[in-house]
């Protein structure tokens, strides 16, 4: 798989104009201008570089996997450092928007060098993106307008903190409109969280967990068709819990029943329900249920 360095190299495999600077690149289609449309397909690449993209197509749908998307009222999506970017037969029209790429090292020395990792939607697939309302449109299109004037400016001593500084309050809001689309989108994370529930219990049943051990979130997310960072987000938005907190609240479920089979081993229970270790299962059931496995057994065994 090709890794690019460079942001320049970058903007070349986007079908992007090359940057003003090393480092940063913002291009805003403006009037009758549109983005430049990427090749139909393309092979797997990772890159060093951050990516801020706004489309707004003229007419149609993305397909996205078996998905069809409707981005004709905007869609907002970022890109993170060396995650892999892949698409094919994508149905690709022409395109209104904007597109900021900047390589990581823009941020070094800077507060937002340390803030961009806390924001989870760098990890959100496509189809995860962020749907903007007009008025929410409108307000980040002048935030990227005063980013532009400041990037097409003679770059002096200045130049730097106010780009930095407009990109912070660009992701603060951000944030706070995908916080919005969470709540909008209630049910759909019900469906997320109840389709969670199944695989997981699918999996469970399938007696899978001493031969394969706990499934890793990842696979989880892979089998729902989402990101991991979407679906820990959206379920931590739904109950509070994060889908770590999930998967062990039903293995300690699964454990309750197996522990009042009075001829198993405690031994014997975590090793059926994939844990290498059984001291390492006998701690996690007592800091979930406040008594020991042993003490569980004897507490609620059968006469």
């Amino acid at each position: 798989m090709e890794h690019i360095k460079t942001l320049t190299a970058y903007l070349d495999y986007l079908g992007l104009p090359r940057p003003e600077h090393p480092m940063f690149s913002v291009f805003n289609s403006k009037g009758d201008g549109y983005l430049p449309c990427p090749r139909e397909s393309s092979p797997p690449i990772t890159n060093d570089c951050y990516t801020i993209s706004f489309k707004k197509y003229i007419s149609g749908n993305l397909n996205y996997g078996r998905t069809k998307y409707d981005f004709t009222n905007g869609a907002l999506f970022f890109i993170a450092p060396r995650l892999v970017l892949q698409w094919d037969n994508s149905v690709v029209f022409e395109q209104k928007g904007f597109s900021i790429n900047f390589h990581e090292d823009f941020l070094k020395g800077t507060a937002l060098a340390h803030q961009i990792k806390k924001y989870g939607f760098f990890s959100y697939s496509i189809n995860e993106a962020l749907h903007l309302s007009p008025k929410e449109e409108i307000l980040l299109e002048t935030i990227v307008d005063n980013i532009e004037i400041e990037y097409q400016n003679n770059q002096d001593a200045f130049s730097k903190d106010i780009i930095i500084s407009q990109l912070d309050t660009l992701l603060k809001y951000a944030n706070r409109f995908y916080e919005r689309q969470f709540i909008n989108r209630k049910e759909l994370g019900n469906d997320l969280l109840n389709a969670f529930n199944q695989q997981l219990t699918a999996y469970l049943e399938s007696n899978q967990l001493q031969e394969h051990g706990i499934p890793s979130i990842e696979q989880l997310a892979a089998k729902l068709s989402v990101s991991q960072r979407y679906l820990s987000d959206t379920l931590k938005k739904e109950t509070g819990k994060t889908t770590t907190e999930h998967l062990q609240l039903q293995l300690i479920n699964e454990a309750k029943n197996r522990l009042l089979q009075p001829h198993k081993t405690i031994a014997e229970i975590a090793y059926e329900l994939g844990f290498e270790y059984p001291p390492y299962f006998s701690r996690l059931f007592k800091k979930k249920e406040g008594i020991s496995p042993t003490e569980y057994r004897e507490k609620y065994k059968l006469n």
